[in-house]
């Protein structure tokens, strides 16, 4: 059955089917975009199903994004997307706002219980029985005028997404949906609380092994890298490779020969920012003692591998009882910080990213299970 396609090319035709779909209970949103050598997504297409119709927005048309910011935020319509981390960051960066309430079919088909992480296609396939063509996401979005495959890819995707959420919804029980926009809106908050550039260095590999005056020039390095990439609107590799940096801290080079035998540097890198790179490791590593950071936490040791996977067992367990796929429960992350809150003898603490209602229905048993473990070992 062919496909209803409408173009949306100019502000007073998006702001006339934005009053349109204001009216609705769900729009399905989808973002096709550019990231080769970018820092940021640069958009192609956004595309818009209401339940019979695909609206293609060309937003190399579109200057007046206040219609779809106001809809995003929409309390009464339900925004429809799919494995939607960066089809956000692209909403953000085109509109400014993030959508919500917002259900994502790939988190939905965990809490049935169809399988975790799973791809659109296989999606559809399983929940729709339909098979779709081979995808056109590694094709040029930004090229005008787009292919008749293009079009047409990206005009079944904001069809069949809106007639997966029109699937899956009934088969949701009432709590089972308010988690999935729980879910949502946890992936929005996210996005929201912009990390600080200076606070990036506590994610470097290994960062914990260097003492805190190396902390101190590790951490001017990745912020630097953090706001050039943003600035120039490159990867973060191309200013600086990841792989550089704990070692540019370690040994603190301070002439280009010594900076271009650091591991991975690259001979870019050192003609446009070698001079600056060597003042900044300087300045860094002269800073006054009260001025460095405090030193990392150790990672957990092996000996605590076992405890994770009593406690990962608890979220197993609910997420069987609750008919829900096992890798939704329990973040890796939350429970290692619920572990290295008190490890190895306590006390306990509930870490803020284990929230809403995981908290509720597993932070107890949790922290039972570490207070039983205290006292076996």
């Amino acid at each position: 059955m062919a496909i209803e396609i409408h173009w949306i090319r100019d502000d007073q035709s998006l702001a006339e089917h934005c009053r349109d779909w204001h009216q609705l209970p769900f729009v399905a949103v989808d973002t096709e975009f550019m990231r080769v050598d970018t820092f940021y997504p640069k958009a192609g297409l956004i595309q818009i199903g209401d339940g019979q119709r695909a609206f293609l927005i060309d937003p190399l048309l579109i200057g007046n994004w206040q219609p779809l910011a106001d809809l995003l935020e929409d309390s009464g319509v339900v925004k429809v997307l799919h494995a939607c981390s960066e089809d956000l960051e692209v909403l953000l960066r085109l509109t400014g706002k993030l959508p919500q309430p917002l259900f994502d079919t790939q988190l939905a088909a965990g809490y049935l219980n169809l399988g975790f992480s799973m791809g659109y296609s296989r999606l559809v396939q399983e929940v729709l029985g339909i098979e779709l063509p081979k995808g056109e996401t590694r094709s040029d979005w930004l090229q005008r005028p787009l292919s008749e495959t293009q079009v047409s890819y990206a005009a079944e995707d904001a069809v069949h997404l809106a007639e997966l959420f029109t699937a899956l919804r009934p088969r949701l029980s009432d709590d089972k949906y308010a988690w999935v926009l729980e879910d949502g809106a946890e992936l929005v908050a996210a996005l929201r609380r912009e990390v600080e550039p200076e606070s990036l260095y506590r994610d470097v590999k290994l960062a914990w092994k260097l003492a805190p005056q190396q902390l101190a020039v590790l951490r001017e390095l990745c912020a630097w890298r953090e706001r050039e990439a943003r600035n120039r609107d490159v990867p973060r590799n191309r200013i600086l490779k990841e792989h550089s940096l704990w070692p540019m801290a370690k040994s603190q080079p301070n002439n280009l020969s010594a900076l271009a035998k650091i591991d991975e540097m690259h001979p870019r890198t050192i003609r446009q920012d070698g001079e600056f790179l060597i003042q900044l490791i300087k300045r860094a590593g002269s800073l006054p003692a009260e001025q460095w950071p405090a030193p990392l936490p150790e990672p957990l040791p092996i000996e605590a591998a076992g405890v994770l996977k009593q406690l990962r067992a608890i979220g197993q367990a609910e997420g069987e009882r609750l008919g829900i796929t096992p890798e939704l429960m329990l973040r890796k992350k939350a429970l290692e910080a619920l572990l290295k809150s008190g490890y190895p003898n306590g006390p306990y603490q509930l870490p803020d990213s284990l929230r809403g209602w995981r908290r509720e229905r597993m932070g107890q048993a949790l922290l039972d299970n570490l207070a039983g473990a205290g006292e076996t070992r």
